[in-house]
């Protein structure tokens, strides 16, 4: 019977330290992560502000002149909403918070058949407070425990503003300061592929954004006459509400209807319905007018794709998580697009 041989491997030197140099990176961009949130925020910003810049250097502006004029006209548009309107929007906010409870547990307790809730063992509580509810974590959000951490968080979010700012403003400021970025992190046999994938990636996005801005500018404006029509409490406030929540597709104006239809009960049963009859109205007017004939010719990203990256960005990083789910959502999937392509071709 003839003897077992051992079985010998045999693992280069090379290949070993390209592992413990994958290995190296991944513990890097571990202990980075923040850091990499901030760049790529710079990143994405920059993209933004590129095609603004190049605008105005068809007046032969210089580009410093350029790229600066647009971070001021920036900050005056977000300063001015701030000041003109950040005051009453949290003095509605607070009082909305007081009395969608108070008018939940009235709608609730004047119906004797919502005033006892059975679970499946029926043995759930007669009572039900919606205050209750909110004091526990409106949408799992919560504050800081003491005034130290509050202080810690927001001079953490100060530098990193200002972070985001100086590299965004500095790669704007080059002209293709974003690719000439990228030139330098990305290995030069990939070099031009990623870079054609980025502007691609980059009109996509900048698509996206014209169509978000565009449905804000027409839904808000559209909520505030009908609200103000049918002499509902905090119009202005509901109408902002339903022009950020227009980055939510499909979602976003179901949401939005939410706090009016609330505050339509605070006067009458028919003031509420006819707050439902207007927001599906709105619905319909976007999904059925403003998609097909202006929103639908200049969008480029998949309504399902946005809300996705949206949670999962959220889930992940937070605020800045939010800010660079849709670009990098948009990346993969030219990504997945091109690996689609080249095996039809290859086929």
């Amino acid at each position: 019977m003839e003897e077992a041989r051992p079985i010998k491997f045999f693992v280069e030197v090379g290949t070993i330290i390209k592992i413990a140099a994958i290995v190296a990176l991944l513990i890097a961009v571990y202990f980075l992560r923040h850091l990499l949130l901030v760049l790529l925020t710079a990143v994405v910003i920059a993209s933004a502000v590129d095609p603004a810049a190049n605008w105005f250097g068809r007046f032969k502006i210089p580009r410093l002149l350029s790229v600066l004029a647009v971070y001021i006209l920036a900050f005056v548009i977000i300063g001015g909403t701030l000041v003109f309107f950040l005051p009453p929007l949290f003095s509605d906010l607070s009082e909305i918070a007081f009395e969608i409870p108070a008018q939940l547990n009235s709608l609730i307790n004047s119906n004797p058949s919502w005033q006892t809730v059975i679970s499946i063992s029926g043995n759930f509580s007669t009572e039900f407070s919606v205050q209750e509810v909110i004091n526990r974590g409106f949408l799992g959000l919560s504050l800081p425990d003491n005034v130290f951490d509050l202080s810690r968080l927001l001079l953490a979010g100060l530098f990193d503003f200002i972070l985001i700012v100086v590299i965004s403003f500095y790669l704007a400021v080059q002209k293709n300061g974003v690719e000439n970025f990228l030139s330098i992190v990305i290995p030069n046999r990939h070099e031009e592929y990623i870079l054609d994938l980025w502007r691609r990636t980059e009109i996509k996005i900048g698509r996206w954004m014209q169509g978000q801005i565009l449905l804000s500018l027409i839904i808000g404006p559209l909520v505030f006459l009908g609200l103000t029509l049918f002499e509902v409490k905090y119009a202005l406030t509901l109408s902002i509400i339903a022009s950020i929540f227009e980055i939510i597709p499909i979602f976003g104006p179901v949401l939005s209807s939410v706090p009016a239809v609330i505050m339509g009960l605070n006067d009458s049963l028919t003031l509420a319905l006819i707050m439902i009859g207007f927001y599906l109205i709105i619905h319909q007017f976007e999904n059925h007018l403003l998609y097909p004939l202006v929103v639908k010719k200049i969008i480029g990203v998949n309504p399902l794709v946005v809300i996705i990256s949206l949670i999962i960005g959220y889930e992940l990083a937070g605020f800045l998580g939010v800010v660079l789910s849709v670009p990098l959502a948009t990346l993969l999937m030219e990504f997945v697009s091109d690996i689609e392509k080249r095996k039809r071709q290859n086929a």
